[in-house]
């Protein structure tokens, strides 16, 4: 990738989803699995759906791959429809939902990094996308890790 824009968001966005690499960070801890994945890969369907403040980590989890299909289709030239409210009238998640949110909050990284990997250049708007993903799932993997926090379970990292 000859874009450091587009090399710094790669980075950035694979720290937030993925961890940091060999125990150094760009923002986050430092320690492995403290990313959105590792964070995620320690709780239970039952952890993922108590409420902390009005909402369960279930719901955070599927609205943070909400928005990054929504990322994606503007990325893809698509004019998403969009429904904000949706992700965030989850509740309860048995075992198999609970692994489908995550399994599909894994194919929209997985689909915004080959977004990102196909960019020569970035326009306004494509940069402003783009940070916003980063600083967007960023949030809510620091609300996240606050919610695990809450409700005591114990922490590999």
């Amino acid at each position: 990738m000859n874009n450091p824009m587009l090399a710094a968001v790669r980075t950035l966005l694979k720290e937030t989803f993925d961890g940091p690499e060999e125990n150094a960070s760009w923002y986050t801890e430092a320690k492995p699995g403290s990313g959105l994945f590792g964070t995620l890969e320690t709780l239970s369907s039952e952890d993922a759906s108590i409420p902390v403040n009005g909402t369960t980590i279930a719901a955070q989890t599927d609205h943070t791959r909400y928005y990054l299909w929504v990322a994606n289709s503007y990325l893809n030239g698509e004019e998403p429809r969009k429904d904000w409210e949706a992700s965030w009238k989850i509740t309860n998640v048995d075992q198999l939902t609970w692994a489908q949110y995550k399994g599909e909050l894994q194919q929209e990284y997985t689909s915004l990094l080959k977004t990102i990997d196909s960019l020569d250049s970035l326009d306004e708007q494509t940069s402003n996308g783009l940070l916003g993903a980063v600083a967007h799932s960023a949030y809510h993997l620091g609300s996240i890790r606050q919610m695990v926090k809450a409700i005591n379970v114990p922490s590999q990292t």
